[in-house]
C-alpha cells in the first residue's frame, strides 16, 4: 500500500514538473520529448559534473557499480524517465523501487542547470547505445 501511494505521488510531481515549464529541463509538445542542441562543450561539462557527483554510484559513462543503477538500460529511456525524473531525483532523492540498491539520497549540491547538463550526457550516452 505504502509503494502505491509514493509511486501515485511521484508520478503526479513527475507530471506537475513536466508541465511547468520553468521547472521543466526539456520542451514537450503533444507528447514527444523535443529536446534542445547540445553542444560537445555541453557534453563535456556535463560528463564532468556527472563524475563528479554520480559515477561514485552510477559508475563511470553510467555502467552502474554495486551502488546504483546503470542508466544504459531501456528502464532509462526518455518515454519511461522523463529528463523531470532525473531533477526530481536529484532534488529530493528516489526510494527503491526496482533496483536492489536502496535509497538514492537528494543531491542538493547539484543545481537544476547542472542536472540538464548531467541529463544531456547520460542521454548521449544513451544513444550510443541504442536507447532512444
Amino acid at each position: 500500500m505504502k509503494e502505491s501511494i509514493f509511486f501515485i505521488l511521484s508520478s503526479a510531481c513527475v507530471l506537475l514538473i513536466a508541465c511547468s515549464p520553468a521547472l521543466t529541463p526539456i520542451a514537450i509538445r503533444n507528447g514527444p520529448v523535443v529536446r534542445p542542441t547540445t553542444s560537445s562543450a555541453d557534453l563535456v561539462r556535463g560528463e564532468t559534473l556527472f563524475n563528479a557527483n554520480c559515477a561514485s554510484c552510477h559508475g563511470l559513462k553510467a555502467v552502474g557499480t554495486a551502488q546504483g543503477p546503470s542508466f544504459i538500460d531501456v528502464i532509462y529511456e526518455p518515454n519511461h524517465h522523463a529528463d523531470a525524473a532525473f531533477v526530481l531525483a536529484v532534488q529530493r532523492g528516489v526510494a527503491a523501487h526496482h533496483w536492489k540498491f536502496g535509497d538514492m539520497p537528494p543531491q542538493p549540491q547539484v543545481t537544476i542547470d547542472e542536472v540538464r547538463l548531467i541529463t544531456a550526457y547520460v542521454r548521449s550516452l544513451q544513444q550510443a547505445a541504442g536507447i532512444q
